[in-house]
């Protein structure tokens, strides 16, 4: 396998062109329970017939665990929102279409959003009290079985030369509640410091889901707390923040 040219690079793993197909390799020490996991997602995913890179083998290279996909030629659409910012909503417009696709589906064997969230608050590094507090949230929302990616931002997908929409990285995917994975999409923009396009996306997927803004706006100390897992310093403040201005029930 021809491992010289990347074409991404993150904190526990790196992604390479080989051909036609895309091999992610991950760090030494990397859970093989994560990658045997992740893989099982996309496995799944694939059956629900959403257009994304379908897997061809789990393997290990020079000891380091593999996820084998197809390459997918083209931009992300986070790229191509950055190059042509004058046409935001347009890109915006697709971008929620997508997602809402997405939502449409259902995957049953799929682990469940509240079961991963409950997981996460526990192990935010939070308070008693707060944890308390959310945990209580989380157990009052509406229970839904939809499919969720879990990290949906615009450079999770490929827009291919062929024009279609290609959906990568569903390691984070679950079955759940919709509302919980566009609280997560908005507060990425937030996170990305890209304030315009996390309000105008809030306001279209609202509007085109028929979603009260307020219940998704439920959610966002959840899925800020579940953020602070990642344990990025220069986020926890930001992550505080949004979890303290809530009013409690």
């Amino acid at each position: 396998m021809n491992l010289e040219r990347v074409i991404a690079v993150r904190n526990d793993k790196t992604v390479y062109r080989d051909g036609e197909l895309a091999v992610k390799v991950f760090n030494e020490g990397y859970k093989t329970a994560d990658v045997l996991n992740e893989a099982l997602n996309q496995a799944r995913i694939e059956e629900t017939g959403i257009d994304m890179p379908k897997i061809h083998e789990v393997t290990k290279i020079d000891g380091k665990w593999a996820i084998v996909s197809d390459f997918i030629e083209g931009k992300t659409l986070a790229r191509i929102m950055e190059e042509d910012r004058a046409n935001l909503d347009m890109y915006l417009e697709r971008f929620v279409d997508i997602q809402l696709n997405i939502h449409s589906k259902k995957a049953p064997l799929l682990n469940k959003l509240k079961d991963k969230m409950m997981r996460k608050i526990g192990e935010a590094g939070l308070d008693a009290t707060t944890r308390y507090e959310l945990h209580t949230r989380l157990e009052s929302m509406p229970k839904h079985d939809k499919v969720c990616h879990g990290d949906f931002n615009p450079s999770n997908i490929i827009i291919g030369n062929d024009g279609k929409a290609y959906v990568l990285d569903w390691s984070h995917a679950t079955q759940g509640n919709a509302s919980a994975d566009a609280a997560r999409t908005y507060l990425l923009f937030w996170l990305a410091g890209d304030f315009v396009a996390a309000d105008k996306y809030m306001q279209l997927f609202c509007k085109k889901s028929d979603t009260a803004k307020q219940y998704v706006e439920k959610w966002l100390p959840i899925v800020a707390a579940s953020q602070m897992v990642k344990g990025k310093p220069e986020e926890r403040e930001f992550l505080m923040r949004w979890i303290d201005v809530v009013d409690y029930e």
